[in-house]
């Protein structure tokens, strides 16, 4: 059996991430090829946003330190870990999805033999109102995100682009279609069509 592909989503804050991954973990939620990582991050349980395993800076460093992370990194004074588990599911030829970044990308290639980069993409303007709307950062903060320049992509990493700059449907119907074409879709995958 052919190994599965690790799907890292990445993008930054704003663009929608959280919304479709939730959304396409309701859409392919019938579909056994398919999996999404829960991350552990050292952020409280309750702080909203993705569902995820909430642990302290100390219980984290002692999960990475026992080679509990597949991955692992730090950004906005948090610490994120994807599970060693993906490793099986790897093996056991299903495609993993996985909320990460572009600081895990270089690791990722070096820890699983097929690795798909999606990046979601969305106007600054829409990225600006949706940060607006959650109201975790000042809008100064909000201006300091618009202008953090994204350092390039490791060379010979396969990335697909994902805009999700219109409805969630929409967005949602792109972002699975995305990993059927890159993960090779079963035979009796259900077709996607748009809205």
């Amino acid at each position: 059996m052919a190994g599965g592909t690790l799907f890292l989503v990445v993008g930054a804050s704003g663009v929608g991430k959280d919304t479709l991954i939730d959304s396409a973990k309701a859409a392919l939620a019938g579909d056994g090829h398919f999996v999404f990582a829960r991350r552990t991050i050292t952020r409280p349980p309750d702080a909203g946003g993705e569902d995820h395993r909430a642990v302290t800076a100390q219980e984290f460093a002692r999960l990475r330190d026992a080679g509990r992370f597949l991955v692992a990194w730090s950004a906005h004074d948090l610490d994120y870990g994807l599970p060693i588990e993906i490793a099986q599911e790897l093996a056991g030829g299903r495609h993993v999805i996985a909320n990460g970044t572009r600081a895990a990308i270089a690791d990722a290639v070096a820890r699983v033999a097929r690795l798909v980069v999606v990046e979601i993409t969305a106007p600054p303007h829409l990225v600006a109102r949706r940060l607006a709307t959650r109201g975790r950062e000042s809008d100064a903060q909000i201006a300091e995100r618009l202008a953090r320049e994204t350092p390039p992509y490791p060379a010979g990493v396969e990335v697909v682009s994902v805009a999700n700059d219109c409805d969630i449907a929409t967005g949602v119907v792109r972002f699975v279609a995305a990993i059927r074409l890159h993960g090779g879709p079963p035979a009796n995958a259900a077709p996607i069509t748009p809205p």
